[in-house]
């Protein structure tokens, strides 16, 4: 009996701890736009492209846009929606914008405010839609 009761609470502490269903870790591209967006929301944990020397983060976007972007803060709001801040590798721009879960494979991102994102056509900078459908990876 006691031998029960001790694997059961070591089960139910294993089960809490690392739940298996973390809906904010994820990898999601839009081929359309070459966008690719990597996150885990829960802690940092992934490595982003050319700032290893700050160590993991929580996420980054990067592709046909200038620089690469890296979460800088987050809140889950449900199961479906959170919005994040991320700021671009110079640290002189920042964005907030909402990733909305539409089903199991379809994500919404949304650029609130000002979009600061841009990509290079020819030798300027233009602006980057302000929305977003992202398929998982």
């Amino acid at each position: 009996m006691k031998r029960k009761t001790i694997l059961a609470l070591y089960a139910m502490i294993c089960l809490t701890a690392y739940p298996e269903n973390k809906p904010w870790c994820l990898s999601l591209v839009c081929p359309e736009e070459n966008l690719n967006l990597h996150l885990d929301l829960y802690e940092e944990s992934i490595e982003v492209p050319g700032l290893e020397m700050f160590g993991p983060m929580n996420g980054y976007m990067d592709g046909d846009i200038y620089g690469v972007w890296y979460v800088t803060s987050s809140k889950i709001k449900n199961d479906r929606e959170a919005t994040i801040k991320m700021g671009n590798e110079l640290g002189s721009e920042n964005q907030k914008m909402t990733l909305i879960q539409l089903n199991d494979s379809t994500w919404k991102l949304r650029f609130e405010g000002y979009n600061a994102v841009k990509r290079v056509r020819g030798k300027k900078l233009v602006k980057t839609p302000s929305e977003y459908l992202l398929k998982k990876k």
